[in-house]
């Protein structure tokens, strides 16, 4: 292992270090005694996690600082933080009698979204060395994800977790435990799907931000007020939206892939 790769692999223990916290204190409490403001402190340390995550590559890069040792270790501490830990939280947060169908339709979707996650970054892995080795492989690989990413995959599933059993959308809609269950593992599947499906997902590595004027720093301050205030005073209603925009902005780029490529087939036909 270099020397100077050392801070980027400090990073990654921190996000480890934040998905094995969420996990020993989920299993700390009894399943269906987990309150809102513990749900809403987990959610908040696996955005740590995220951050770490992001980080760490960003980081790795700057130093030049990539490593065989630093992908690897990246790749194993996301399959427990966004792997493992999102699917304990779901479970404990649920109170479900043991052994009934519910609690096996839950239980089915925590295994789908993990098994789904880790073989998400499996193929990742693979990927991520094919690109090393073929540039214009290399080119398409950083612009774009295939297959949701697993921090996404995670906020999005603990997101949702978080706004269903929060007290503030108690006020307005009192969701039955069954209900609240059946949800997430309609999430849960989807989420697993969403990340070992072929779609495309862009990449931040491939993003170039350009600030063309004061105004639009101006407005991206103001945003960025608005979104802190929000987090802060009603964390569940502003953590929902923002985790789910990365994976519909997806969706509508991919079906306006598939409709510019049916409409150029049309027309090489005519």
């Amino acid at each position: 292992m270099k020397k100077n790769s050392f801070l980027p692999n400090v990073i990654t223990a921190f996000g480890l270090s934040c998905g094995l916290f969420v996990i020993f204190k989920m299993n700390m409490i009894d399943s269906g005694q987990v309150s809102s403001k513990v749900l809403m402190a987990t959610a908040g340390i696996l955005l740590l996690g995220a951050l770490a995550d992001l980080l760490d590559g960003a980081v790795a890069r700057a130093m030049k600082a990539e490593s065989e040792f630093g992908g690897i270790f990246d790749c194993l501490a996301d399959a427990i933080t966004f792997g493992v830990a999102p699917s304990v939280v779901v479970l404990k947060s649920l109170s479900l009698t043991f052994g009934s169908g519910i609690s096996f339709m839950a239980t089915a979707g925590a295994m789908i979204f993990s098994v789904c996650g880790i073989l998400r970054l499996a193929r990742f892995s693979v990927m991520a060395t094919q690109s090393k080795e073929n540039q214009e492989f290399s080119d398409a690989f950083n612009k774009n994800f295939t297959g949701l990413p697993i921090p996404a995959a995670a906020m999005a599933a603990v997101s949702m977790n978080l706004l269903l059993a929060s007290d503030e959308l108690k006020h307005w809609w009192m969701i039955s435990e069954k209900m609240r269950a059946c949800a997430m593992f309609f999430t849960l599947t989807l989420l697993g799907y969403f990340m070992i499906s072929r779609w495309k997902f862009l990449s931040l590595k491939g993003l170039q931000l350009h600030v063309t004027s004061f105004q639009t720093v101006f407005v991206t301050v103001i945003s960025a007020v608005l979104i802190f205030y929000g987090l802060l005073h009603h964390f569940p209603f502003v953590f929902f939206p923002f985790s789910w925009l990365y994976i519909a902005i997806a969706w509508i780029l991919s079906i306006i892939r598939l409709w510019a490529g049916k409409k150029i087939a049309n027309i090489r036909r005519l």
